[in-house]
Order: structure tokens, then sequence, then C-alpha cells
């Protein structure tokens, strides 16, 4: 058996309780394969496939991190928070090796959490285009750019046009994203029992745009405007979606990813706890 650590490299006490994780592994015959610290080997080509349990070490930052790495496998994932949230972690450092344990004895329940299938595509200034496809657990988010000059798009589901909104962007989120972008742009906190897309203008020139849900199956298409060819960025959680220096972002289509992260929590109720304790500070109640 195999376990993939990753740890925030930038936290020392991440670092050391993945060296002690490590160690404890190695007692139990399990080996531990550690994801490279990006800024020391940015080439490396992480391969986590021939493991059967992810472990990430940091806040819901490293947990994202660790399944962008994942993708669409379904390796079972777990959080240990050294963070300042850790609203999608299980445990504490406190109880680390105590929950890997119980990971690794199926103790664990497991919450499907759907994901993104993005393709962005960038028209460049000869006249050619190129795509990127990108994953995402959070969210995909068109963002104006550093002017600070309103953007302005399209918005369809699955062929039925929406509106043409104008504003600072608009967030497609999970429901696992649904208490990170899409929450602080006004939208609803939505339980991962739902696999559809969460739909959020932000900060839209019109009182009339709201927040939309939508099926698992259906397609968010966002089509930029050539009216306002304005600075823009499209970001798939928190990365921004680049491919070359050149090109702008045009157009951006958004599905369910074809595999669910597989996140592993206390009990079918850690999504609410989370909830209360990081929304309602009923933390200890």
């Amino acid at each position: 058996m195999k376990v993939f650590i990753v740890p925030n490299y930038a936290r020392p006490d991440a670092v050391e309780g993945a060296h002690a994780l490590e160690h404890w592994l190695s007692g139990q015959g399990v080996e531990a394969v550690w994801a490279h610290d990006k800024k020391r080997y940015p080439d490396y080509i992480e391969d986590p496939s021939a493991c059967q349990l992810v472990v990430s070490l940091g806040g819901d930052g490293t947990l994202l991190r660790a399944a962008r790495i994942v993708g669409y496998t379904q390796i079972p994932m777990l959080g240990i928070s050294y963070g300042h949230l850790g609203f999608l972690t299980t445990a504490g450092p406190d109880k680390l090796i105590e929950t890997v344990k119980s990971a690794l004895d199926g103790k664990l329940h497991v919450s499907h959490r759907a994901t993104l299938a993005i393709e962005s595509t960038f028209a460049c200034e000869d006249g050619s285009a190129y795509q990127v496809n990108s994953f995402a657990l959070n969210d995909f988010a068109v963002s104006r750019g550093g002017q600070g000059d309103m953007v302005q798009f399209e918005v369809s589901v699955s062929g039925n046009h929406i509106d043409t909104l104008r504003g600072d962007g608009f967030v497609v989120s999970t429901a696992t994203g649904s208490t990170g972008y899409a929450l602080a742009a006004g939208g609803p906190i939505v339980t991962p029992e739902f696999s559809g897309m969460v739909c959020v203008p932000i900060a839209p020139h019109t009182i009339m745009a709201r927040a939309f849900l939508t099926a698992p199956s259906d397609i968010v298409e966002i089509e930029m405007s050539p009216e306002r060819p304005v600075a823009r960025h499209f970001f798939a959680d928190g990365q921004n979606v680049r491919q070359r220096q050149e090109g702008v972002p045009v157009h951006a289509t958004v599905r369910r990813g074809p595999g669910d992260i597989l996140l592993l929590d206390h009990s079918a109720q850690s999504f609410y706890n989370s909830v209360s304790r990081v929304f309602y500070g009923r933390a200890g109640r």
C-alpha cells in the first residue's frame, strides 16, 4: 500500500507532521510518497495513481492543491488542518495518526464531492485561438482585470440564454465551493449532496441578477462581449487559467467533471458541523 502526502511546505509544523506520518506509516509497512515542492521542483510531474490514499497537511488551500493532483481519479483524500480555516479538513494535528489509521482501516465516511471540467478559449492578436482544459473542486470564476473596469458577458445554460451581465465577474461553483468565493459573492450555502452547479454574479451592475442552481447534467457557457474588450481573467480554484503569455479569455464552458473527489470525514453530518463552527461560531457546543 502507498499513501501520497501533500504538506504545506510553507508551514514548518505541517512538514514536521508529514515526517511523523511517514515514520508511522513505515512502521505499518505502508510506503509514503511525497508531493514535491513546486517552488523547488516546478517541472516535476506528480502521479499518485499507484496510491490508495492522499493526505493533505495544511489548510483548505493545501487540500485544493491535493485535489488538483488527484483530479478525476477518485483516490480517497483526507485533510489534516494546519491552517486558519480548515472547512474541508477532517481533523487537527493532535489526531493525525489516529485519523489516518481510521482512514486506512476503512472506518471513515466517504463524502462524494462533485467537480468541474472547464474548457477556456483564448484569442490571440494574430487571429488564432487555443483552448485550456482545467479541473476544479471549488469553482470557476470570471474576474475583471487589474485596471478595475467592469466586464460584460453572456451567460447561457444548456443552450438557453440567461442574460447579458455587466459587473465584476461571475462564479460557477460546486456545492463544495459554495462556501468559498460563491458565498462571498452572495450565493447560498449548499449541501455536498447537491451535484449540480451554483451560479453567482459578482457585483452585477443591476439589482435584477440573482444566483441560481443548475442540474448535474447542465452545461454553463460564458461568452465575453466583444463590445467591451477590457482586461479580464479566468480562474479555476483560484489559479489563473492561462497556458501562454499571449491570448485574451473569450469563452468558457463549464460542466460537471467526469469523476468526484472522495473526501473522507467522520460522518455524514460533518458538513453541517463545519457550517455551524465556521459560519455560526458554535465551536464546542
